[in-house]
Formats: C-alpha cells, structure tokens, sequence
C-alpha cells in the first residue's frame, strides 16, 4: 500500500521519551485535522505501547534499548507501529488479559493491552521471546461533518 505521509521515530528506552513519542504522534496526525477525541485516543494507546516496550521489554533497566515508532497514514486512517529488541512476551494471550501484570510489585494496573484496544479499531501483538515485540494499531478518524 501506498501511504499518503509516514514518519519514524527511534528512542531511547527511557520512561521520559514516552511524552515525546506522544507528542510527535499527535503532531503527524494533527495535519489531518482530527477531531480533539481522536487525538485523544491516540495519544493514550502510544503512551501505554511506548510504557510496555521500556518497562516490560527491557525491564527498565540502566542499559536502554531502543523503542521505534512508525506512524503512517492513508486517507484518515492511522497505522501506528511500536516495536521493540527487548525480551519479547512469552503468553500474548496471557498478557492481554485485563489486570493481568508481570509487575506486581511496580504497582502496574494490567490494563496496557485493554486500554488499547479500548481506544484504537484493531491492535495486533507480535513478539518472539528474546527478540521484542511489534504492537500494530490503527484508527479511522471521526468526521466532524
């Protein structure tokens, strides 16, 4: 498919980049004209896509890892990629259960994967133990006419 705009995004795995990946979103998506709702939604599923890659797939660990962020779009429908090199996740199911945490002790809601899904049309998860993990969401925009 040919996109009509796309842009890239490559961070550090530092939890302070997650407002910058938000912000750098919603500012490509901006040149659509989106209703306020939408970049709304947007902007809450980077910032849990972005918070699992650095807490969950490096650990949040001293050593960063690198988070990539590919935002594309054709016509008013948004393709958001969020991709890691961390240590993958070993039961996808599992993981997108509601409350479901590998983090209790961060005090971690579970609720990364549902928020998503609860915000974005579709969310597809892949990941390879010991390799990372890609989150692929995408939203129709509103019309507001």
């Amino acid at each position: 498919m040919v996109y009509d705009n796309e842009m890239s995004l490559i961070l550090d795995s530092n939890s302070k980049n997650e407002g910058l990946a938000r912000v750098c979103v919603s500012a490509f998506v901006a040149q659509l004209d989106p209703l306020l709702a939408d970049i709304s939604d947007i902007k809450t599923a980077i910032s849990e896509a972005v918070t699992n890659s650095i807490i969950h797939g490096y650990d949040n660990t001293p050593e960063k890892g690198k988070v990539y962020v590919n935002c594309k779009y054709k016509g008013n429908e948004i393709y958001i990629e969020i991709k890691d090199d961390g240590k993958g996740i070993e039961n996808i199911e599992e993981a997108r259960e509601a409350l479901f945490t590998s983090k209790p002790d961060m005090e971690r809601s579970g609720m990364g994967f549902t928020v998503m899904e609860n915000f974005m049309d579709s969310i597809e998860v892949i990941s390879e133990v010991g390799k990372g993990t890609t989150i692929k969401m995408t939203k129709k925009l509103s019309s507001c006419c």
